[in-house]
């Protein structure tokens, strides 16, 4: 049986990597920004106006990308006494069952993330109550890049957005769309691996998504080092 933990294509390596690294970096970002904010208050009383924003920035993007990772490594927890009891064909049709469902629920956060997202994008939202139809006709008045962060500095690095997004007006805060590209991002990370994980289980290298036997693990571990 094919560990789960070994990405199954290019694009599953590419993002499995990809994950790794966002999820290092910010939690190396948000012990950094804190950690300054911590001396600037106690030493110096002062502190960096915009720290509790970014990092809270920070924790949804690492939130979001974790939810996705934990789909990969199966580290979500799951209950599994009852399809245990079940022979291995009926166990791998639930098990399709409810990747199919995994995936549905996906596509509707995908739709809800994105529609969310474009309002400050300048970019048309989707049409369909549910699941996405098409997408609705925009005029100018409805673009809503403008609208910016409450604490943190527009880095100069950023400034070329200014003419494609804000018709060349100036940013003082970053634009609330650079932060919130984590959600539609964040729900296509989950919906490709939601569609990874089903399809481990119709080729029949796993016979479950999920199921992390955290307590048994645990057990076991302890076992282990009474033996030692």
């Amino acid at each position: 049986m094919a560990s789960h933990t070994q990405p199954d294509s290019m694009l599953g390596k590419l993002v499995n990597e990809l994950e790794e690294t966002f999820i290092a970096v910010i939690l190396g970002a948000m012990t950094i920004i804190t950690f300054i904010n911590v001396v600037l208050r106690y030493v110096f009383n002062t502190g960096l106006s915009w720290g509790l924003e970014a990092t809270s920035f920070l924790f949804a993007w690492l939130v979001l990308f974790g939810v996705s990772y934990a789909v990969k490594t199966t580290a979500n927890l799951g209950v599994d006494a009852v399809t245990n009891l079940l022979q291995p064909s009926v166990r791998r049709v639930l098990a399709l069952v409810a990747g199919a469902v995994c995936i549905a629920y996906a596509v509707l956060l995908m739709k809800g993330a994105w529609d969310y997202w474009a309002n400050f994008a300048n970019l048309p939202q989707t049409t369909g109550r549910w699941f996405p139809t098409g997408f609705e006709e925009m005029s100018r008045t409805s673009y809503r890049s403008w609208y910016e962060v409450l604490d943190i500095p527009m880095p100069e690095v950023l400034r070329f957005l200014e003419p494609l997004m804000n018709e060349g007006g100036t940013y003082e805060k970053i634009p609330r769309f650079i932060p919130y590209f984590i959600l539609p991002f964040g729900v296509a990370l989950l919906l490709f691996r939601f569609v990874q994980a089903t399809m481990r289980v119709w080729r029949g290298s796993a016979n479950s998504l999920i199921v992390s036997h955290e307590a048994e693990d645990a057990i076991e571990d302890v076992a282990h080092l009474n033996k030692d």
